[in-house]
């Protein structure tokens, strides 16, 4: 007769130990990579949202403003606000005369509900030219958004478990890029940040 063939008792459990010792190993390493990815999904829709402001801006010849804020549906109400969990693009309203004139909503967009717990910083709002460039405007209609020009604005990414924090770089040309603000840019370090920011 023959036997029947399978694990004992003894090969499952020390099976079963090996395991959980490995997954244990794991998980820190698993966690970091979870929080990267947030935070790198966030970099990514910040910069997408400045990218077609800019676009917009130039498509359409007229002043955009890119806003953070915190309202759900911002073609409704919108104010702008720093570390908001979406943001927002309108055309700058056309007349400083008439106060009723406000601004007109071009899209929007989720920022932190992607990626719950990830704080970025930054101003509240940036403003382009029909040229594509920074440029300031303290009337731009939308509620808290007032543009102020520097040479470089940074929004920066972060969030508690991640190893990897991110900068989304606007210049005053209008040129938007992310990078690592860890390393700085150098020809064999593409990834980094300009000495300067």
């Amino acid at each position: 007769m023959l036997r029947a063939r399978g694990f004992t008792l003894v090969e499952l459990v020390v099976t079963i130990v090996v395991m959980s010792v490995l997954m244990a190993l794991a998980m820190p390493s698993l966690f970091t990579w979870v929080a990267n990815n947030k935070v790198r999904t966030v970099g990514d829709a910040l910069q997408n949202g400045l990218r077609l402001a800019q676009a917009e801006a130039l498509r359409r010849s007229r002043q955009v403003v890119f806003s953070l804020t915190n309202d759900k549906a911002p073609q409704t109400r919108l104010t702008a606000v720093t570390n908001g969990s979406y943001w927002s693009t309108n055309f700058v309203k056309s007349s400083t005369l008439d106060a009723s004139v406000t601004s007109t909503f071009i899209e929007a967009g989720v920022l932190t509900s992607v990626g719950s717990g990830v704080a970025i910083s930054g101003p509240a709002a940036i403003c382009f030219s029909a040229l594509g460039r920074m440029v300031a405007n303290t009337a731009t209609g939308v509620t808290g958004a007032s543009c102020a020009t520097a040479a470089t604005t940074s929004y920066d990414i972060t969030l508690s478990g991640a190893d990897r924090p991110l900068r989304v770089l606007v210049n005053l040309g209008g040129r938007v890029q992310m990078c690592d603000p860890a390393k700085t840019l150098a020809d064999d370090v593409p990834d980094g940040c300009p000495a300067s920011s």
